[in-house]
């Protein structure tokens, strides 16, 4: 179980992309890491991105981030929704203190 945590990571994945042409494609960056002898995850990773053409590492670094980004933008749209509705009922109270 080691070796998957070592794989997940951004620099194992750049580490087995060295030396690579840009731009490459998918089956490009696949290719070259198993050329590199990279180990099954870092080539999970590498299967996980979106089917096209990578212009750079920065473009492949991108992609290989997405799938965390998704799951915060959500969590932080729950939290707006949350806030949102304490706000309305403060609103509500503030008004028959008024009176």
């Amino acid at each position: 179980m080691a070796t998957r945590g070592t794989g997940h990571s951004p620099a194992n994945v750049t580490k087995h992309l060295k030396g690579i042409d840009f731009p490459a494609e998918k089956q490009d960056l696949l290719k070259h890491a198993q050329h590199m002898k990279a180990e099954k995850v870092v080539l999970d990773e590498i299967q996980k991105m979106e089917e096209k053409e990578y212009g750079s590492m920065a473009d492949v670094m991108k992609a290989f981030g997405k799938e965390g980004s998704e799951e915060s933008s959500s969590k932080s749209g729950r939290s707006k929704q949350q806030s949102g509705g304490q706000a309305g009922q403060g609103k509500s109270h503030s008004r028959s203190s008024h009176h």
